[in-house]
């Protein structure tokens, strides 16, 4: 088979100008960026047809290093859904910079289930992540500016939460101090930064549905306290415009399509482990205005993203999806099982059930937001027939639907059985979205919920650090927020070495952390860091420009 390059440099593109067409957006919304990607200039949304319209979200058992391809079967579910006749719009975030030249690479799906260009979308794109970094330098620059001129007045500040950030893996920006030298540098500090898709002007963009919103947001943006003790926010600062005027642009979402020509609307970044990992409000609610059925995802497993998808962008939205697809592999559950990366393809039917604890926690995580299920199994070459009728008929006894998902190797034509599975799903009323928690549980309470109820845990313990966060939260009145949990990925603990799921653990909080623009409260757990560090061989070594031509991306 090509590697996902080849495929993707061989692929005929067409005029982005078709896609939008065939989508039907008006020729006026379009804004092109070149020949085959775009801006969609959308200014009002049609509540009704939104709430007509069938959203899934697609999910995943926990990562591990064999990959689950996720985003691949959210690709190949729009391409099926699009054979079978379906007017169809997908929708996802947009890669970072920081991991594709770290160690995941690209993002943008693979083999014959991806969208394109490719080498564009994980790079600079249409320049949303730099514009995101450059509006958070920007105001971060003129909050130590501010605190320059008003040292020592009451109304000067003293305590700066807003920290830098950079769309790069750069372990030594985690903690550092500015400010130092002569007095004429600034005022000596210790601060940090953390990575582009975990600052909270990106979570901002992502939850803003209009531009006016994304003005309030930043506004409302808590950057420090003051001498006097007060919270000080971007509004204090009366820099908002300025900061609204570098997203102007960024926040119309982007338009590009699939290999087999399926709209994609890609837009917005925030990682689901330190932040709320979902595409942008923008994109969700134009995907839905102009599809009939929209395909999303939510980062990592059902745990994170699909917690928070449903907690925090579904409950701001009003949004109802109609059902969500888990998607797993059989070396993926094979190692949860006890399998070695050296053992993992091998046909081994006892460890593969060993590892079905896993993908059976995953499906309760999602039905106890009241989800219908597909479990959806990405199949290699190396899986066998017993192994797939196994997986079958295990999910079966369980009344959750199952299918194999072929559109790696395939494209639409290979994901066509878990198409037809989401349409017959589709067919019936789905039951409302449930919620974890309450808005009017407390901050503790919340974090509680979602560590018995969704990791299955025993309590939260909250840290000195997470102690005094709290007290501030209370005084400022924002304990009605949601939570963002930062935790690792690959447990559902806070230790990645533990899997979690015998249920004996609780939950370390180190800090919670307001953003209060955002309109939620992160809470780190265990040793979490908002600015990943690069491995020992990072991607950025395989990356190159050959013929004029990027090549090592994906």
């Amino acid at each position: 088979m090509k590697s996902d390059y080849e495929i993707a440099q061989s692929t005929p593109v067409r005029p982005i100008t078709s896609i939008a067409t065939d989508m039907g957006v008006p020729a006026d919304m379009l804004i092109p960026y070149g020949y085959h990607k775009a801006k969609v200039n959308i200014r009002s949304f049609d509540e009704a047809k939104i709430a007509a319209s069938k959203l899934i979200l697609v999910s995943a058992i926990t990562p591990t290093k064999a990959g689950i391809g996720k985003t691949t079967t959210s690709i190949g579910l729009a391409d099926g859904l699009k054979k079978l006749g379906k007017n169809v719009v997908l929708a996802l975030r947009e890669p970072s910079l920081g991991p594709c030249f770290g160690m995941k690479g690209g993002a943008a799906g693979g083999g014959y289930s991806q969208v394109i260009p490719m080498e564009e979308i994980n790079l600079h794109f249409n320049g949303d992540f730099h514009a995101i970094t450059a509006a958070n330098n920007t105001l971060a620059a003129l909050l130590d500016n501010y605190r320059f001129y008003n040292r020592g007045k009451p109304e000067g500040v003293k305590t700066v939460l807003f920290k830098r950030c950079l769309d790069v893996n750069d372990r030594v920006l985690r903690k550092i101090v500015t400010g130092l030298d002569t007095p004429n540098n600034g005022i000596p500090s210790e601060t940090g930064f953390v990575i582009t898709p975990a600052s909270e002007i990106m979570a901002v963009l992502c939850l803003s549905e209009s531009l006016d919103e994304l003005r309030q947001k930043i506004d409302d943006m808590l950057l420090g306290f003051t001498f006097a003790g007060n919270g000080f926010t971007t509004k204090d600062l009366g820099v908002t415009g300025a900061i609204t005027a570098l997203l102007k642009d960024a926040i119309q979402p982007n338009l590009v399509q699939t290999l087999e020509g399926t709209p994609a609307m890609i837009h917005g970044g925030p990682f689901a482990n330190i932040a709320h990992g979902c595409n942008s409000l923008m994109a969700t609610k134009t995907a839905l205005q102009f599809g009939d059925y929209v395909v999303t995802e939510a980062g990592f497993a059902s745990d994170l993203g699909a917690e928070k998808f449903f907690n925090i962008k579904c409950r701001k939205a009003g949004l109802q999806p109609a059902m969500s697809v888990l998607v797993a592999t059989s070396q993926a559950l094979k190692l949860s099982g006890g399998a070695t990366e050296k053992t993992m393809m091998l046909p081994d039917k006892e460890t593969l059930k060993k590892g079905l604890r896993n993908l059976e926690k995953h499906i309760s995580i999602l039905k106890s937001f009241g989800q219908r299920v597909l479990v959806s199994l990405n199949k290699y070459h190396f899986d066998t027939e017993e192994e797939l009728a196994y997986l079958r008929s295990w999910c079966a006894e369980r009344d959750v639907h199952f299918a194999v998902n072929q559109s790696f190797s395939q494209g639409g034509a290979g994901a066509v059985e878990m198409a037809q599975a989401v349409v017959d799903i589709c067919e019936k009323p789905s039951a409302p979205l449930q919620h974890t928690y309450n808005p009017d549980d407390d901050i503790e309470t919340k974090i509680r919920k979602i560590v018995t109820t969704i990791y299955g845990g025993k309590d939260v313990v909250l840290y000195k650090k997470a102690q005094e966060a709290l007290k501030k939260i209370k005084a400022l009145g924002l304990e009605h927020l949601p939570v963002c949990m930062a935790k690792t990925q690959y447990s559902f603990t806070h230790n990645p070495a533990i899997s979690g799921l015998d249920g004996d653990f609780k939950i370390d909080v180190d800090d919670l952390v307001i953003s209060k623009g955002a309109g939620f409260i992160v809470a780190v757990c265990g040793e979490m860091v908002r600015m990943p560090g690069l491995p020992k061989l990072p991607q950025a070594n395989n990356i190159d420009v050959v013929d004029g031509k990027i090549v090592g991306v994906s």
